[in-house]
């Protein structure tokens, strides 16, 4: 499965449950799902984790949560950039949040750390 964003192709979404290490070099999106249309949440970047609770002790987890519901309505897309730089990740994951806004990414929902 795969989901346009943009003119990139992301794989996913899948359950943020079903999710496990490693993941190397992603612009990653976070998703809750309505029905059946996916929401996005929040986008961010990841250089290489082997850590299981990678998304769980991201600081907008709890915002992920308060629009989600619950955790088994978190969904994960990837995108990845294997050779890529961290700053070529970020501007990837900036032209993204410019044009779709996720609210997790806005800086108004800092008190939903």
């Amino acid at each position: 499965m795969a989901i346009q964003i943009l003119q990139y192709e992301f794989l996913g979404p899948i359950g943020l449950s079903e999710w496990g290490p490693p993941m190397d070099k992603v612009v990653y999106i976070i998703f809750t799902k309505n029905k059946e249309v996916f929401n996005m949440l929040y986008v961010g970047e990841s250089d290489k984790t082997e850590e299981l609770d990678f998304f769980t002790k991201n600081p907008k987890f709890k915002c992920w949560i308060s629009h989600a519901g619950n955790e088994e309505n978190i969904y994960l897309s990837i995108y990845p950039m294997w050779e890529s730089s961290e700053s070529e990740r970020l501007q990837l994951a900036q032209k993204i949040v410019n044009k779709y806004e996720p609210i997790c990414n806005q800086a108004v929902d800092d008190s939903q750390n």
